[in-house]
């Protein structure tokens, strides 16, 4: 009768394994939440975006005039002997004051000067699809860090049981012993088989704290009760239809594309440069002095043309390597498209493996179940030894651990799937977060405003709650 009570608790127990409620749970959205809000990387790269913005304002600004002043104060002193003095040494002391204003427009550069601003936007373009990137990076590293805290967390309450259930099983095996029922064999055994556990609970809880801090890095927060993902994102129904979606979508082949334009851009600006060009200039300036009522005040005002006669092959050759650049982004081009697509042919196959292999431990988990309860009630006729039922009960933990891994890696490499179709992004997943705008302060620079004017000082609010200034 003991043996038989024992054994129902043992089933009891394990049944309660995954069964047990949870509190109130974090969602992986929650997570994706935290680690958009508090991503360091995102934060740099959007800095990084905002430089590049800064090239458009500094390429516009070359079209308007360069007007500067400069001013100086002189005192001149020094001895002479002339017929004037006589033949006499006498001293010669002036003090004059300067000033000028002077005026640079470059009237025309065979659009040189355009073909910069253009360059610089299709530069602002690549910058932010590289943005997406990183964010697309950011936010599978949160669901990564997500599922596999669920998953230690899993492991972890399952080794805690094994070691309650084996304690049971020592205890049961003790008083039978004691009774003569069985061997100093069987109560060494169950010992060893919880020694056994305790190791690999103890396994268990270091890679739940080896969990947490990543997720306490890349979601800025210690993780509470995890709630367990409930369904898989929406994917694309076959592989060449995510295949053609990556190849017009991803962040990574949209980028490299600006980059190419870019580059078409910069051999119109070698050419270019090989023109002639015409600059209007403007000079007012003033001398005053300070011994006498004498003074200079004048201006000028010319048109200037001019351009490269003879540079030793400088500039065919920066033409050439303008050509050269284009081609090695073509091949970059190229080279992204492969890689993105044999990516999506490679989640696709990760996220087929996982499907299979969670089929297959549910049918694992099954089998070890009724295994284990045949085993059991065998046991309580005496059929069975000790150590078949701890065998019994070792097959249905490993095939619910493995059950527990292959949920987790279903999970992670569906949310893949969705990374190498360039759709894992706030956006797509309609995060509740204050998306960052790109566009915004691009608007605010991209006409080079000054810092006294409206345009400015709106932009100079903008750094301020950024936090930049």
């Amino acid at each position: 009768m003991v043996k038989r009570l024992k054994l129902t608790g043992l089933a009891v127990a394990l049944g309660l394994v995954i069964a047990a409620p949870m509190a109130r749970a974090e969602t992986l959205a929650d997570a994706m939440i935290g680690a958009y809000n508090t991503s360091g990387l995102l934060e740099q790269n959007r800095a990084v975006l905002r430089a590049a913005d800064e090239d458009v304002a500094q390429a516009v600004a070359a079209l308007r005039p360069v007007i500067a002043w400069s001013a100086d104060a002189t005192r001149q002193f020094g001895t002479t002997r002339s017929a004037n003095t006589g033949n006499l040494v006498a001293p010669t002391v002036s003090n004059t004051v300067s000033a000028s204003l002077t005026a640079d427009l470059t009237v025309y550069d065979n659009g040189q000067s355009k073909l910069s601003i253009e360059t610089a936007k299709e530069a602002v373009l690549a910058t932010r699809q590289q943005l997406v990137s990183v964010e697309q990076q950011v936010l599978l590293s949160a669901v990564e860090a997500y599922l596999e805290v669920r998953r230690t967390l899993e492991n972890v309450a399952l080794r805690e049981n094994n070691v309650r259930l084996i304690t049971q099983e020592l205890r049961a095996a003790q008083e039978r012993f004691d009774v003569g029922e069985v061997t100093r064999t069987d109560t060494s055994l169950a010992e060893a088989r919880l020694a056994a556990a305790r190791s690999q609970l103890a396994a268990a809880q270091g890679a739940l704290t080896i969990a947490r801090e990543q997720y306490l890095a890349i979601v800025g927060r210690l993780p509470g009760a995890l709630d367990p993902l409930r369904s898989l994102p929406q994917l694309p129904a076959s592989v060449d239809e995510a295949k053609a979606i990556a190849v017009r979508n991803h962040p990574q082949v949209k980028a490299i594309q600006h980059q190419v334009a870019a580059a078409e851009l910069n051999i119109l600006r070698a050419e270019a440069a090989m023109k002639p060009t015409v600059r209007l200039s403007g000079r007012l300036s003033v001398t005053e002095s300070f011994d006498n009522e004498r003074f200079t005040r004048g201006g000028s005002i010319g048109l200037e043309a001019g351009g490269p006669i003879y540079q030793g092959g400088r500039l065919t050759s920066l033409v050439r390597q303008s050509m050269a650049n284009r081609d090695s982004a073509r091949g970059q081009l190229l080279q992204a498209v492969d890689q993105v697509t044999q990516n999506v042919g490679n989640a696709y196959a990760q996220l087929r493996i996982a499907q299979a292999s969670l089929e297959s431990t549910e049918r694992q988990v099954r089998a070890a179940t009724v295994a284990f309860r045949g085993v059991r009630e065998e046991a309580a006729l005496g059929a069975r030894t000790t150590l078949d039922v701890l065998n019994a009960e070792q097959e249905l933990l490993n095939a619910r651990s493995a059950r527990i891994s292959a949920q987790v890696d279903e999970g992670i490499a569906a949310y893949r799937v969705l990374s190498t179709i360039g759709r894992l992004t706030a956006t797509d997943l309609r995060l509740n977060v204050q998306q960052y705008d790109p566009v915004n302060y691009y608007n605010l620079v991209k006409d080079a405003p000054i810092q006294k004017s409206k345009q400015g000082q709106q932009l100079d609010r903008v750094l301020k709650s950024l936090g930049k200034n």
